[in-house]
């Protein structure tokens, strides 16, 4: 059988991404950052499908940054860098806004447009070995505003610019201090960890799950004021069937069956 580059796994109601170029430290092709918007596409359709975890293929690396050996044919003049950069910003975008939530498992190496994808996701969990960082200043390159909106969103705009500028590799301690990742684990007890925390997730009121997932989204493009479409999200979900559940299963002291997917 053929080995795939990107590998798309379910399992009950969680599904993975995985980056399988460990040989390469999971460097991202060109035909990679191509292949992520159908994979996230497939995910947001599958109603049996509530979270998605991206990962490496093993605890070498989460994704090492693009492959670099592309950059001399395929991102070797302006032309070029346009066409490649909508592939990446595509990917990207997918991963933002998709209405299920995601998380971002990093082990070890996430550089360059690994973190560009970590970014993208809801989560970002990672074990003691991870190591951070957006390496632009080393190659003479610019990111996009949207892919560096999410770094400035996370970290705030010093932080950002530390990053950038200095294309300094971050370990766990700076990661988390600064607020880039969200928890640490030790690396036998990552994947454990993170898949329970999904599960979790699978087992939340649905509704109320991507709605706020939605508000969010738009608190952090500028919004500050109530819409028609967030007081239909707040108004609405007192109508459906998992607000009843959830009050009824609080009053008789039981776990909530939640339905909505």
């Amino acid at each position: 059988m053929e080995k795939k580059d990107l590998v798309l796994e379910k399992q009950g109601e969680i599904a993975t991404i995985i980056f399988n170029r460990p040989e390469k430290r999971n460097a991202l092709t060109h035909e990679m950052w191509k292949e992520i918007p159908s994979l996230v596409e497939d995910v947001e359709n599958d109603k049996n499908i509530k979270v998605l975890i991206l990962r490496g293929a093993d605890e070498t690396s989460f994704a090492a940054g693009a492959d670099i050996s592309e950059f001399k044919t395929l991102r070797a003049d302006a032309e070029g860098a346009k066409i490649y950069n909508a592939a990446t910003h595509k990917a990207e975008r997918a991963l933002a806004t998709m209405t299920k939530p995601s998380i971002a498992m990093v082990q070890s190496f996430c550089i360059g447009g690994g973190l560009e994808i970590a970014l993208a996701c809801d989560f970002r969990f990672t074990d003691t070995n991870g190591k951070f960082g957006i390496t632009p200043a080393k190659l003479g390159l610019v990111y996009g505003l949207t892919a560096t909106k999410q770094l400035v969103d996370l970290v705030g705009p010093s932080t950002a610019k530390y990053i950038l500028f200095s294309g300094q590799i971050l370990d766990v301690e700076h990661a988390l201090r600064v607020g880039l990742v969200d928890v640490v684990y030790e690396p036998e007890e990552i994947v454990e960890k993170t898949y329970e925390f999904a599960q979790g997730l699978c087992e939340k009121a649905q509704f109320t799950v991507r709605s706020m997932k939605e508000i969010i989204s738009l608190i952090t493009s500028g919004q500050t004021e109530e819409s028609e479409r967030t007081e239909y999200l707040r108004t609405i979900s007192f109508d459906t069937d998992d607000y009843k559940e959830g009050v009824q299963a609080f009053l008789e002291k039981r776990k909530p069956k939640f339905t909505y997917s």
